[in-house]
């Protein structure tokens, strides 16, 4: 256990920071998962909402640093794509 005050107030710092990163983290994961059932029930109107949903949540985490950008834009495209060949089918 750290004995310096700093270090004390550091690691009570640190348990919040991981708290929130952990909340955005899982808002991510469920919107990232809606989105792909969405895209998978083959409902367009649904799976827009979703996918502009994902999106918004992916640049949020990358933007407050929990997850790294290039995973960030991975997911988007990725989830872009899909929606735009569910698009073109239609």
């Amino acid at each position: 256990m750290a004995n310096i005050l700093s270090a004390k107030k550091r690691i009570r710092s640190s348990a919040r920071q991981e708290t929130r990163n952990r909340m955005r983290k899982s808002k991510v994961r469920t919107a990232v998962r809606s989105a792909g059932e969405a895209l998978d029930n083959n409902d367009l109107s649904a799976a827009r909402t979703a996918v502009i949903q994902a999106v918004s949540q992916l640049d949020k985490a990358a933007q407050n640093g929990v997850i790294h950008r290039n995973q960030a834009a991975r997911h988007k495209s990725k989830l872009m794509s899909r929606l735009s060949i569910m698009e073109t089918e239609t």
